[in-house]
This record gives C-alpha cells, sequence and structure tokens, in this order.
C-alpha cells in the first residue's frame, strides 16, 4: 500500500470539512460559475473545479478532459478563500509585506527569509522568471529586477519582486499583499500561497 504524506491526509480532511458549508450561502457571497456537480474558479490563471459532493478539488489545462487532484496549498488557499472571505471589505490597492499588515505581531513571522532559498532557484534567471510571471497573467511593476503584479483568484492579486545577484548582495524574492487581504485569507495561508505561487513560477520558468 502506497504511503500517503501528511500533505496528502490533510488536503482529505479539508475537501471532507468543505461539504459541511452550506454552498448556497457560499454563491451568494463568493459568485461562481457552478451547476449542479461542480463548483468552478480559476486560481492562478488554471481551471478548478470542486465536486459538490465529495468536496474533492481537481484542476486542469484541457477543459477537463483530464482532471488532476489538487495539492494540499491549492486547496487549502482555495477553500480558505470560499469559506472565510468577507467580500464587503474592499480591497485598498496598496501592497506590503505579511508582516506588515494589520494585526501581524512583527518577530512571530518568517518574513522575507523564508524566500531565501526561492530567490537562489531563480538567480540568473531574470528573462524565464519575467516570462513566467506573464504566463500566470502578471502586469509589470516597477521596483525589482523583476517585478509583477500577479492575479490570484477573484480580485485578489499579490506583487512579487526579485533582486538577482549582483557583487554586493544576494538575490531577493519579495512578496507584497493587499494591505486587506487578511479579510479574504487566513494569516497562515499566506503562506502556502506564496510557496504555490513560486512553484509554479519555477515550472514555468524551467519550460522556458
Amino acid at each position: 500500500m502506497e504511503r500517503r504524506s501528511n500533505y496528502d491526509i490533510t488536503r482529505d480532511r479539508l475537501e471532507r470539512d468543505f461539504l459541511q458549508y452550506d454552498q448556497e450561502a457560499m454563491l451568494r457571497r463568493v459568485p461562481l460559475r457552478h451547476d449542479a456537480d461542480y463548483l468552478y474558479l480559476t486560481f492562478l490563471r488554471r481551471e478548478y473545479r470542486i465536486d459538490r459532493k465529495t468536496g474533492r478539488v481537481e484542476w486542469s489545462d484541457d477543459g477537463f478532459q483530464t482532471a488532476n487532484h489538487a495539492g494540499h496549498d491549492e486547496v487549502g488557499t482555495i477553500f480558505d478563500y470560499l469559506c472565510c472571505a468577507d467580500p464587503s471589505v474592499p480591497l485598498t490597492g496598496e501592497y506590503v509585506s505579511v508582516n506588515q499588515l494589520d494585526g501581524v505581531v512583527t518577530g512571530t513571522t518568517l518574513g522575507n527569509d523564508m524566500f531565501e532559498d526561492w530567490a537562489k532557484q531563480f538567480t540568473g534567471k531574470t528573462a524565464a522568471l519575467a516570462q513566467a510571471c506573464e504566463e500566470l497573467g502578471g502586469e509589470k511593476e516597477p521596483v525589482g529586477d523583476v517585478a509583477y503584479r500577479i492575479p490570484l483568484l477573484g480580485k485578489l492579486d499579490i506583487i512579487l519582486q526579485f533582486w538577482d545577484a549582483d557583487d554586493e548582495f544576494p538575490p531577493a524574492v519579495r512578496v507584497k499583499w493587499d494591505t486587506h487581504v487578511l479579510a479574504y485569507l487566513r494569516y497562515e495561508t499566506t503562506f502556502y500561497l506564496s510557496g504555490e505561487i513560486l512553484r509554479r513560477l519555477r515550472e514555468s520558468a524551467a519550460e522556458t
């Protein structure tokens, strides 16, 4: 019997827990394309669907002729947004690091150091990273060797900034969030989502 990771076990539990939510109330709060069998949404420019009877989340790049079971970070982010978001809170269009969000206690976060390994993976690949950002629907931003505003879910987006290594400084990645993002996602979800964004960018950059 194949051994399952803790991430997969947690993902499956999240999918079961999703069935406890009132889907009709959810659809009134966060409108989605839907039918009797599935809820549909776009996340990081990829199409997803949620089985309304099992909670299983799948993604596809071919209109669901084939489907792939979504991973823990994708499922956690999607459910957090659908079940916890308060769309009555307007997004500000102002972006800060996660440590600067209202209600976050400075010194208790992982901060920008969590991106150190990711920054090393993009060293010397600014052109490939820029193309990967554009493939995710990113629009150029002015600050950084590579900087894009990338759409996530609904009206949510992030700003990703990358500075390549030089003679004085190591490479650096920064992820900035709308100042009201915590009305849409829980604090810990911002870390899962950051990892998912960077994985998608790495995959795309590697194909360039």
